[in-house]
């Protein structure tokens, strides 16, 4: 009989979770909740704009070093009032009034071209690294929502399994009191209780743990986001 009655406690405090359990958890996910919280890191996760702001600066480069072929160009002029006398008259060059003239670096405008290919390769390079940033960052959001619902799945059976074990120890105490089982046998349903309260606690800490981390990535409150 003392035998029987273990097994029946035992059996009581993980029938709920055993129930449960079985149960598959993609019913959860919810898909467009999913693409929500992607979405929003893309937003506001710090790293990611990192990356955004490095290919924008990338890309500014790219006309910079378009426009920089003229600095290869370098005009000067030379004027002489008209009413004076001319240094060198046997100079046909030297005259009164306005002279021009333009210098041109051709080492610097040689470079040109493969400096503006340059900045065009970095531009290029930095999208690259932004794309493939975000589809890491897109896995990390799935891995934490994933993380988050694993978590919530297994609070909601620590809940109903503490509440079941509760349940049957409130039995047990009342049929311990008008003399119907021992005292051994309601003190292991006091035992089974506490130790569903304490997984119960555990599993909320956890829960806790990985909401924090999904809020952290999407930059926002998960009751926050419609």
């Amino acid at each position: 009989m003392k035998k029987l009655l273990n097994i029946i406690l035992v059996s009581l405090m993980f029938l709920s979770a055993d129930v449960l359990a079985q149960e598959s958890i993609i019913p959860e996910i919810n898909y467009s909740d999913l693409e929500k919280y992607i979405s929003l890191a893309k937003q506001n996760y710090p790293r990611r704009k990192m990356f955004e702001e490095r290919a924008i600066g990338a890309k500014t480069q790219i006309p910079i070093a378009q426009l920089s072929y003229l600095d290869v160009f370098n005009g000067s002029y030379f004027y002489r009032p008209k009413d004076r006398t001319v240094i060198d008259p046997l100079n046909p060059y030297n005259v009164n009034g306005f002279q021009f003239g333009i210098n041109v670096n051709l080492g610097n405008f040689l470079q040109k071209p493969f400096t503006v290919k340059k900045a065009k390769a970095d531009y290029k390079i930095a999208r690259l690294e932004q794309e493939e940033y975000d589809t890491q960052l897109e896995m990390e959001v799935k891995r934490r929502y994933y993380d988050y619902i694993q978590q919530l799945s297994q609070l909601k059976i620590y809940t109903q399994s503490a509440q079941d074990n509760k349940g049957v120890s409130d039995g047990l105490k009342n049929r311990f009191e008008r003399g119907e089982i021992t005292l051994d046998a309601y003190n292991q349903s006091r035992v089974a209780q506490s130790g569903s309260s304490i997984a119960k606690i555990q599993s909320e800490v956890t829960f806790l743990k990985a909401k924090d981390l999904l809020e952290e990535i999407i930059g926002k409150k998960i009751s926050d986001v419609k």
